[in-house]
């Protein structure tokens, strides 16, 4: 019988079974949802479809199909198990894209509705699952069309009757409607998150230079949302003071030497400086991950693969701030990043000619990865492997992260100052 039935182990994986209909498996398959992908097995033959290759699920006249990378697959004779297989198949689905988007706490508010959206390539509107977190609002519909909306990135909301439109600086605006009863919760979430991001960023900025003024620390969590690069020039232009509480902090680096270099290379007020919390930061000086966190533990605290902290000796302290720099070749059309680690190379950009709007979209991207540096420069061979399979998801639905690794051009290994500073020169001139 066509169908499915309950495993006598609750641990177990529900196995359906349904008939299978593809260029690479059909007839009637053993189907089980695993937390990575769905398995199907016929007599003869065994599939695996990762999560990762999966572009969209959809459920139509009693049959689930499947669009993937490998192939397009029809699922059909379920009768009753169809729904449920769908569902469940939905569920894991999401899991996955929620882990690849590295969100990995409960969402502060849960509902369905419509959204639209509007990016640099792409534009999309749809029904879907939408959740509110601590630092993003993330839409699940079952294609590649899941985005996570960073907070520390608006700079404009637009609040109607019934929908509530989110802005951000890199041009890109998100829509969200018809969310029934939510629809007033949704926007008091959203409210009171973007603006608890802004006060952990206050007392970020306040912590690096303690010598600022109310005003002039709201302007720079204004300026630098969760420590996000901006030019120098308009740092000065809020407190020189600040500017040299940071570039004190690049000086104890091994990245000073960069910077002194990038100065001398290009006007130094376009060069963009940031600062994110470092992961090392201990415990006592009140990190925690939770519901309430500090700003110290909020950036940080999805860090678990290959994060980037300042390099120390044991006996050095740790500073709580990593920093990291833009900079701008002389003609705008490639840009130098580097960042304050041990063994950092510095990763070399075409900018299109726009080097604003790289920095901005480099910005989204970076916060989007939470500082895995090594997604912005796999090659797309080894973005394909199976232990990058979140990063390969992340890519396929984060716009800014697609538009950074499409201009990355190369690394310059950190040797001899002279080495370094002819190669990237090199670089800049288009060679």
């Amino acid at each position: 019988m066509i169908g499915g039935s309950a495993p006598k182990d609750s641990k177990q994986s529900i196995e359906y079974t349904a008939q299978a209909a593809s260029s690479i498996i059909s007839g009637e398959s053993k189907l089980t949802i695993g937390e990575r992908g769905l398995t199907m097995t016929t007599l003869l033959c065994t599939v695996e479809v990762p999560f990762a290759e999966v572009n969209e699920l959809k459920l139509e006249d009693y049959t689930v199909y499947i669009k993937a990378d490998s192939g397009n697959y029809a699922l059909s004779r379920m009768g009753n198990w169809c729904q449920p297989f769908y569902d469940a198949l939905y569920n894991a689905y999401n899991d996955a894209v929620l882990r690849s988007l590295f969100i990995d706490n409960a969402p502060i508010l849960t509902a369905k509705g419509d959204y639209r959206y509007n990016e640099q390539s792409v534009n999309s509107a749809g029904f879907a699952p939408i959740h509110v977190y601590e630092n993003n609002v993330t839409t699940l519909p079952p294609d590649l069309s899941a985005r996570r909306v960073p907070l520390c990135f608006v700079n404009g909301m637009d609040k109607g009757s019934f929908e509530l439109t989110l802005k951000l600086d890199t041009g890109e605006s998100y829509t969200y409607a018809k969310l029934g009863y939510e629809t007033a919760p949704f926007a008091a979430a959203v409210d009171r998150q973007i603006r608890m991001l802004r006060e952990k960023t206050l007392a970020a900025v306040k912590c690096i230079d303690p010598t600022l003024t109310a005003i002039q620390a709201s302007q720079l969590a204004g300026l630098m949302p969760l420590g996000a690069a901006t030019p120098i020039m308009r740092i000065a232009g809020i407190t020189p003071s600040f500017v040299a509480a940071l570039e004190k902090k690049i000086a104890a680096t091994r990245a000073n030497e960069s910077y002194l270099a990038f100065k001398q290379l290009c006007d130094p007020s376009l060069i963009w400086v940031g600062f994110r919390e470092n992961d090392q930061v201990k415990q006592e000086n009140g990190n925690t991950k939770s519901d309430g966190m500090t700003a110290a533990s909020l950036v940080s605290h999805l860090s678990e693969l290959d994060t980037l902290s300042p390099a120390q000796d044991d006996d050095e302290t740790v500073d709580p701030y990593m920093m990291w720099m833009i900079a701008p070749s002389p003609d705008g059309k490639q840009a130098a990043v580097e960042f304050a680690v041990a063994d950092s190379a510095t990763f070399i950009y075409r900018t299109g000619g726009d080097f604003i709007a790289f920095a901005r979209q480099l910005n989204r991207a970076l916060e989007a990865i939470s500082f895995r540096r090594e997604v912005i420069r796999l090659s797309d061979a080894e973005l394909l492997k199976p232990d990058n399979a979140d990063y390969y998801m992340a890519v396929k639905r984060t716009s800014a992260l697609q538009f950074v690794r499409m201009n990355y051009a190369g690394r310059v290994i950190h040797s001899s100052v002279e080495s370094w500073k002819r190669k990237l020169t090199e670089y800049w001139n288009g060679n």
